[in-house]
Order: structure tokens, then C-alpha cells, then sequence
């Protein structure tokens, strides 16, 4: 990748613009406007897509500022603070320039940018570190203004006094993509990936870059991509993974619980569900494993116990379909369905006197159940008949 495989990653470069400002023969901003006007026209005239929307070269200087780590407090903006290795009147000036690109004046932050890079030159200023930010800080000024042809030729500068720079290699990756040269901005974005993987915005912009390149290209697309340079370790940037406060690990947790929560709930209705249809079918005994498997989410769900109850009543399983009416009377004890099925537990069981009255206890506590009078009758028939084979 050409001009990415001399370059230096970028430190100094804060919350505002790593800007810079080349030579003396650069074209400057006069009058409160940046730059080249013919580049900035035909900039705005591709209207560049970047990172996925159609958007300004100001939009994209700022989705680099956002996407990067917060370096120096270029916010602060302290006028008189020291630059590393610049004098005074030209720290000033780089200061003053932070400044106005915070407040949004960006062809002023150029202007002095630029000054402040003519100074070095004429000072005999070598400090690579302070130009390749100077550098840096302009290309973010011309990216602002959409002229995205000066922004890389600022961010290639930058990147030949510093080597994998970060911000001068997203702000070239944006300025490519927004002149549509796809495989060059491809390659600085996969570059700034390997420098910090953290880096959001370049992901992203790989993702959407190589649907167009595939696309463009076809299935060899790769082929015809420039060669992706490979970063040293000494400028990878590692981070120490911070320990989460304890609110933080405390709304993981609930955030967890949450989740375990839906799925437990989502898991539930489908077996309950599963379980219905199968008694439909008249599959009691695949249908009763199913109910089992939900009291094992909710034990307390009294339908639960009802439903099995069934099951083992169909299946004359009548000890254990009176264990589960007893159970869902434990947690209901008017439930009208735990007391007309263990009615028919006891039944199964030859028990015709208990049976009796729980079908009694039904039908207090609802007339209209004429299953339960039919039962009645039944158990009390069969009640006289064991009674009278029992004194015979």
C-alpha cells in the first residue's frame, strides 16, 4: 500500500484533530475558506459515500475523530501549553489551531496548521513526531471541508514521518473511499485494524468496502488489491482489558438473568404447547414427559399437575395422577380440575368413598359440572356394590 508501508502511527492526537500542515508551498486558506476550491467542488460533487451513508468529507473527519482512541487533550486547548519538541510561538499556533477545529472553524484550524508547519520548515524544526500530527491535524481540516485529495497527500506526509500513524491512516482510508478508490482504502482500513483492532468505524468500513470490491471485481478481487502492509508489533497498540466497576458487573448479571429468564419462558410455552397437542393425539405418555419437562421451569404452575394428572389417569397411572392433584391443590385449593381428576384417581384405585367426595367437593363449588354428577352416580353405585360385597 504505497505510501502506508512508510508510515508512522500517529501519537498526539486527542479528542480534536490530528492535524498538520505541510510545506510552505501548499496551497492556504484565505478569507475564512480552506484549501483547494477546485478539489473541495469535485469532492463534493462525487458526493463520497462513507462509512455506508452518503455523507461530507466533514462527516468523515468526524467519524474518525469518534472512531479513535482519545490521545492529548487536544480539547483542552491550552494556547500556551508545550508541543513536544516545537518552539513556543509555533506550539502556539498548533494549539490555536486545535482550538478553532473544535469550534468548528475549520478553515481557520487550517490556516494555522499550515503556519505552524511553514514554521518548522523555517525554523529547521525536526521533530517527525510534531509534523506528522501537524500533518495529520490539516488532513483533518481539508476532510472536513471534502477535500479529500489534500487530505491524502497531508495523511501520506504524515504517514512518512511517522509509520503507521493511526488517524492519518483512517482519515486516507475515508478520503480514498470518498473518492471511490475502493482497494486503496480497503488496504489502510485492514492497516488501522491491525494497529488497533478496536477501531469500530474501520470494521465497518471493511465489511461495506469489500461487498463493493466484490462486486467490482468478482471473486479474485483480492488478487488486485494493493499489498497490505504488515504492521510491527512495537506499533500495535495493546489494551489492558480494565476491571468493570461493580455496577457494571451487577447490570451484566441482570442483563443475564434477563436473558436466561426469556429463554426459560420461550422454552416453556413451546414444551406446554408440545405437550397439548400430543394429549390431542392421544400420545398420554410422551405428552406427560413433556409436562415434567416444564415443572422443571415452573414447578408452581398448577395446570402443570392437572395436565399430567390426565396423562396418568389415561395411562392408570392412578397413584401418580393423585400425587399431582395433590400437588396442584397445594398450590389452588379450589381448583375444580385437581379435585374431578383426583376423583378419578381414586376411582382407579378402588377408592369409591374418597372418590365421592371430591366429586362432591366439585360440585360445590360448581353445580353446572355434569361430568361430576354422572361420576357421582358411578362411584356411589360402585360404593353400595363394594359395601354390600364386603358384609356378604
Amino acid at each position: 500500500m504505497g505510501n502506508a508501508q512508510k508510515k508512522p502511527p500517529g501519537s498526539g492526537e486527542g479528542g480534536g484533530p490530528h492535524f498538520e500542515h505541510g510545506g510552505s508551498g501548499r496551497r492556504r486558506s484565505k478569507g475564512g475558506s480552506s484549501g483547494s476550491t477546485k478539489g473541495t467542488q469535485e469532492s463534493q460533487r462525487k458526493s463520497p459515500v462513507l462509512n455506508g451513508t452518503h455523507s461530507s468529507g466533514n462527516q468523515a473527519a468526524e467519524q474518525s475523530q469518534s472512531a479513535t482512541p482519545a490521545g492529548t487533550g487536544a480539547e483542552n486547548c491550552n494556547l500556551d501549553a508545550p508541543a513536544g519538541a516545537l518552539p513556543p510561538p509555533l506550539a502556539r499556533l498548533k494549539n490555536e489551531g486545535n482550538h478553532l477545529f473544535k469550534n468548528g472553524q475549520f478553515a481557520d484550524a487550517l490556516e494555522k496548521y499550515t503556519q505552524a508547519i511553514d514554521g518548522c520548515a523555517e525554523a529547521g524544526v525536526d521533530s517527525p513526531e510534531d509534523l506528522c500530527i501537524l500533518y495529520s491535524n490539516r488532513a483533518a481540516c481539508y476532510l472536513k471541508d471534502g477535500n479529500s485529495a489534500d487530505c491524502i497527500e497531508d495523511c501520506s506526509r504524515a504517514l512518512e514521518l511517522r509509520p503507521f500513524s493511526l488517524k492519518p491512516l483512517l482519515r486516507r482510508a475515508m478520503a480514498y473511499e470518498s473518492l471511490e478508490r475502493y482497494r486503496k482504502a480497503y488496504v489502510d482500513y485492514k492497516t488501522v485494524l491491525q494497529i488497533d483492532t478496536g477501531v469500530q468505524a474501520a470494521h465497518d468500513s471493511v465489511h461495506r468496502i469489500t461487498k463493493l470490491l466484490i462486486e467490482q471485481d468478482g471473486p479474485d478481487w483480492r488478487e488486485k488489491l494493493p499489498e497490505i502492509p504488515l504492521v510491527p508489533l512495537s506499533a500495535q497498540q495493546h489494551h489492558r482489558p480494565q476491571q468493570p466497576s461493580a455496577e457494571v458487573l451487577q447490570a451484566r448479571a441482570a442483563r443475564a438473568a434477563e436473558e436466561e429468564a426469556r429463554k426459560a419462558e420461550a422454552r416453556f410455552t413451546s414444551l406446554k404447547q408440545e405437550g397439548n397437542d400430543l394429549v390431542k393425539k392421544g400420545q398420554f405418555q410422551e405428552a406427560a414427559e413433556k409436562y415434567s419437562e416444564c415443572l422443571q421451569i415452573k414447578p408452581s404452575e398448577c395446570a402443570l399437575y392437572t395436565n399430567r394428572a390426565l396423562c396418568y389417569i389415561r395411562l392408570s397411572c392412578f397413584e401418580e395422577a393423585k400425587q399431582d392433584c395433590n400437588s396442584a391443590l397445594e398450590i389452588e385449593p379450589a381448583n375444580k380440575k385437581a379435585f374431578y381428576r383426583r376423583a378419578l384417581a381414586h376411582k382407579g384405585l378402588k377408592d369409591y368413598l374418597a372418590s365421592s367426595a371430591d366429586l362432591q367437593e366439585v360440585l360445590q363449588l360448581d353445580p353446572n359440572v355434569h361430568e361430576a354428577e354422572q361420576e357421582l352416580e358411578e362411584v356411589t353405585a360402585l360404593l353400595r356394590e363394594s359395601l354390600m360385597a364386603g358384609n356378604g
